[in-house]
């Protein structure tokens, strides 16, 4: 009687990362891509934090930097759509390590230059790299954890951005005095240079995109760090809840009845961001013309900033227990409410805070939690391209809400019809919303409900 072939020892990556308990590989993952999206905020706000002092060593005008500020943002939007599809083909690792250490040296080599075009150059090139982290970073985070924790977990860690940006304006500060600006990019390049390192040493890969991908052997090695306990050995079959697709990502992002939840993420993304670099570039200014100080017109627009760290931490948990569409619904649509009665509540101080705070808990709040929806939507081989193209398409808004909101300024529009025009976009956002709210019952077939509406 011939002998029988042992039995292959099978592992489902999904439940094997949702019943091992390890806190430390988690904290570990999340301060790595935390930190990532910390320098990724500060490196994208710097040139904004030097600007005066640029302005003032090289004797240019004002003007002269709005195509360096632009520059940045459409780098940053090109690197989000095209870095991202980048690593649906050949991993987050890589391409976050490799994005970390190419914005490293851009930043690294800023101060060497001595003209405008040198300077949009390099800003451009930085854009590029630091496009992707945002996408890639909440991807990884997503793949490692748990379903019932995914949301509120991605949605801390992109809060990192918003933390670097308002970081480097007190690091700044205290450089640019002592040191001269060239001092932020210094900084700003080494710190990531030195996390570039790390990352390439201690950041996993997602396994569920490994066994996508036919990387198991890789993909064994990753699971037996991240739970020795688990019977791991060279016969050990790798298996994943998710079919893999084929063809390019982006197209993908069209097919099986993905196509109109795709056009809804980028138009309720783009709408918002519209708001989002309306306010943040131009509400300290408006708030300036409108007889405050410059102290109390910065502190205004602290709180915009205050409101969207507070609302990213806060959605999340909200989001897990009344699912997104209700919870992005409510978001928007009071957003649409706060924006609107800026300009109203701007000759009372108090109330002025209050209100712009709210704003920001809404606006700048709600995009994270969109980005965590086109995580959640999208699966493992599509998760880092629907994060990116969604947050790609929707800087178009980034680039066009500051050029909208200067040129009504320009027309001297009073402050109560500028934010009257500037809640239509949050409100189109949430109108978009309550659209996704059919189409994904009817792509989705009743799955996953709950999460999603």
């Amino acid at each position: 009687m011939s002998a029988q072939p042992a039995p292959t020892n099978v592992i489902e990556v999904e439940r094997a990362l949702g019943e091992a308990h390890h806190p430390v590989f988690h904290l570990l993952l999340a301060i790595l891509c935390g930190l990532c999206l910390i320098i990724d905020g500060f490196d994208a706000q710097a040139m904004g934090y030097v600007a005066p002092s640029v302005i003032a060593d090289w004797n240019v005008s004002k003007a002269s930097l709005g195509p360096v500020f632009s520059a940045s943002l459409f780098g940053m939007l090109l690197g989000a759509l095209g870095l991202s599809v980048l690593a649906d083909r050949i991993g987050r690792r890589p391409v976050l390590v490799g994005s970390t250490l190419f914005f490293a040296l851009a930043m690294l080599a800023t101060p060497f230059t001595s003209t405008i075009p040198q300077l949009i150059a390099l800003r451009f090139v930085t854009g590029l790299g630091l496009g992707c982290i945002m996408p890639n970073a909440m991807a990884l985070v997503g793949e490692f954890t748990p379903a019932a924790h995914r949301v509120k977990r991605m949605m801390m860690v992109s809060c990192g951005f918003t933390l670097g940006a308002a970081l480097g304006g007190f690091v700044s500060a205290a450089l640019i005095p002592a040191y001269g600006w060239h001092a932020v990019f210094w900084v700003g390049g080494s710190v990531p240079f030195v996390l570039a390192v790390v990352m390439w040493i201690a950041l996993p890969e997602s396994l569920q995109f490994l066994v996508l991908k036919g990387r198991v052997a890789e993909a064994r090695t990753w699971l037996a760090k991240f739970d020795p306990s688990l019977p791991i050995d060279a016969d050990t079959r790798l298996v994943v809840r998710e079919p893999g697709t084929g063809g390019a990502p982006v197209a993908e992002l069209f097919r099986a009845g993905r196509a109109p939840v795709t056009l809804l993420l980028w138009a309720i993304s783009f709408m918002n961001l519209i708001d989002l670099y309306f306010l943040s570039n131009w509400l300290p200014t408006v708030m300036r013309d409108a007889g405050y100080t410059q102290s109390t017109a910065v502190v205004v627009g602290t709180a915009l900033q205050t409101g969207g760290v507070i609302g990213t931490l806060l959605l999340g948990g909200f989001i897990e227990r009344f699912g997104f569409v209700r919870v992005l619904f409510a978001c928007f649509a009071c957003a649409a409410v706060f924006v609107g009665v800026i300009g109203l509540a701007a000759h009372t101080l108090p109330w002025l805070l209050l209100v712009v705070f709210a704003a920001g808990f809404c606006v700048v709040g709600g995009q994270p939690a969109v980005n965590a929806l086109a995580g959640h939507f999208y699966p493992t081989s599509l998760r880092s391209t629907g994060i990116g193209w969604s947050l790609g398409i929707g800087r178009v808004g980034s680039v066009i809400g500051p050029l909208v909101g200067g040129q009504l300024i320009a027309l001297n529009w009073s402050n109560a019809s500028l934010f009257h025009a500037a809640a239509l976009p949050v409100l189109c956002s949430a109108l978009f919303v309550l659209i996704l709210a059919g189409v994904t019952r009817q792509v989705l077939g009743g799955s996953r409900p709950a999460s999603v509406s």
